[in-house]
């Protein structure tokens, strides 16, 4: 006798449909799994067996072989538990059969029968869609993430003995709905942290503002205490609200990475991700023999914060630098490619140099300009060529701290910023993989940010004068777009180039002293 169910294993950020197929026969009984899998769902047998009997069900006896098709591709996790039990249901007689080929089954059996959430059902839910099947069966804290994808009817359940009754009576369970609206309206509300909690450093959050504005990575350079993390943690909630769009890949990713939260359906707020400096190159970027989404991915559409950026492993930076040129990352194993989006803002602080103070002439104790030189070329030329905005922050006095009013509040902020994004939609519409003036190419930049007779001699006596590099042009050009964006200017003017200028400290000769 031969059973077929279907489940789904992820690849990336996408699933492929899999075939459980199980063939029963006479003999001594035997059991096979065969078709690449791992460890955990080698080790299915032994929990499906006790599931079974826990819930009044029982294990075939004979010779089974258990074949998860496509053969040739690797299979790995817990989701494959609930598709081989029901199929061995199936194959015994012990439930009805017509609602299997209509089905995506997933989970995985505790050894008293019940049902344990997985990772992955977002994708899987969407390729189940795509395959034109009418159900998915879920662990029920799973039923609240697949009912985002309209559609298909998702159906939640505690324990395997609920999913034996339903294939015999249908109308025992009903579908799962979420409310996508409502989600929404909750996007972006209830914020703990605020701009207006920062006293000081007016000039560090307008070029946080412009750097939020343009999608710009950006950079602060200051000594311990001047505020760089605080100001950096509140970056997401002056970034525009995500879109149904932009949730459902952000959603995607946390799914396969195991990140979303049991009854949790939808990432409705951008991600911020701050790894610690002994992160290794394999977690920041991703990888493994089965490749995973690292930081750098999960941090899509939302921030990636890198706290001391000197004190990271040289070989994890550099392995950055083209997720930072793409917005994506490509993984390549003897087996299987795959690539994992990483369309991010990259926020970094540094101290000046090791001792955390500037280079001062009169304290012989202090840093020299030696040191901070060789702090600084930690970071590698090519990084810092794909960071826009170069931020110096100093010390906040005493009567700034003291101060009663307060700042300036996120919401303010983020409306402005979410005027100048609209700005830069318009430009860039029909304009494929370009959603901010950060993403544009060289040539396109040339092409829209224009600048007057005024503004060109601006800049061509900054790059003299100050001895701003080559690669400080492109991305200028840039900044100074965001700024008129931001000034509701269609043009470029000279005020907008000279305070885009003021952002790339690190390219000047004499910043050290």
């Amino acid at each position: 006798m031969l059973s077929r169910v279907f489940c789904a294993s992820t690849i990336g950020v996408d699933a492929r449909l899999i075939e459980v197929e199980v063939n029963l026969s006479g003999g001594v009984p035997k059991y096979f799994l065969v078709g690449l899998p791992d460890r955990a769902v080698s080790e299915s047998k032994d929990r499906i067996d006790a599931a079974l009997k826990n819930v009044g069900a029982y294990f075939p006896r004979g010779k089974i072989t258990v074949n998860l098709a496509p053969a040739d591709l690797p299979k790995e996790g817990s989701a494959f538990d609930l598709p081989i039990a029901v199929s061995l249901l199936a194959v015994s007689g012990q439930i009805e059969t017509d609602k299997l080929h209509k089905s995506l089954i997933l989970g995985e059996l505790a050894l008293d029968g019940k049902l344990r959430p997985v990772k992955g059902v977002l994708p899987m839910t969407v390729e189940a869609k795509r395959r034109g099947k009418e159900y998915v069966l879920v662990p029920r804290s799973n039923g609240a993430e697949a009912a985002v994808v309209d559609g298909i009817k998702v159906i939640g359940f505690d324990n395997l003995l609920e999913v034996m009754e339903w294939f015999q009576d249908h109308s025992r369970m009903q579908p799962i709905v979420a409310d996508l609206k409502s989600l929404f309206q909750k996007n972006g509300e209830a914020e703990l942290l605020d701009f207006e909690d920062v006293r000081g450093q007016e000039n560090v959050k307008r070029a946080l503002e412009v750097a939020a504005a343009g999608g710009h990575n950006v950079i602060m350079v200051g000594p311990p205490g001047s505020g760089k993390t605080m100001m950096a943690r509140r970056i997401p909630t002056i970034l525009p609200p995500l879109t149904l769009n932009e949730a459902l890949e952000t959603t995607k990713i946390h799914s396969v990475a195991g990140l979303m939260e049991p009854g949790n359906s939808l990432v409705t707020n951008r991600p911020f991700r701050s790894p610690h400096h002994t992160v290794s190159d394999v977690a920041l970027v991703g990888g493994g023999s089965i490749p995973m989404p690292g930081e750098i991915s999960m941090a899509h559409n939302g921030v990636l914060f890198l706290d001391e950026l000197p004190e990271f492993k040289r070989s994890a930076l550099e392995v950055m630098r083209q997720p930072l040129e793409d917005g994506c990352v490509s993984i390549s194993r003897a087996r299987m490619s795959v690539n994992y989006p990483s369309r991010i803002m990259l926020v970094a602080s540094m101290n000046p140099s090791p001792t955390g103070d500037w280079h001062d002439p009169a304290d012989e104790n202090g840093a020299t300009n030696i040191q901070m030189q060789r702090y600084l070329s930690k970071i590698s030329g090519p990084l810092l060529d794909r960071i826009d905005l170069h931020i110096d922050v100093d010390k906040v006095s005493f009567e700034e701290l003291s101060a009663k009013t307060k700042g300036e509040s996120s919401a303010k902020i983020r409306d402005r910023v979410v005027e100048a994004r609209e700005w830069q939609s318009r430009r860039f519409l029909g304009m494929s993989g370009v959603y901010c003036n950060a993403q544009m190419s060289t040539k396109l930049a040339r092409k829209i940010c224009r600048i007057d007779e005024a503004g060109e001699q601006m800049l061509k006596k900054a790059m003299n004068t100050l001895g701003l590099s080559a690669r400080a042009f492109d991305r200028i050009l840039k900044v100074s777009r965001t700024i008129a964006d931001l000034d509701r200017s269609e043009s470029i003017k000279s005020n907008h180039i000279a305070e885009a200028i003021q952002y790339r400290t690190l390219d000047r000769e004499g910043w050290l002293g």
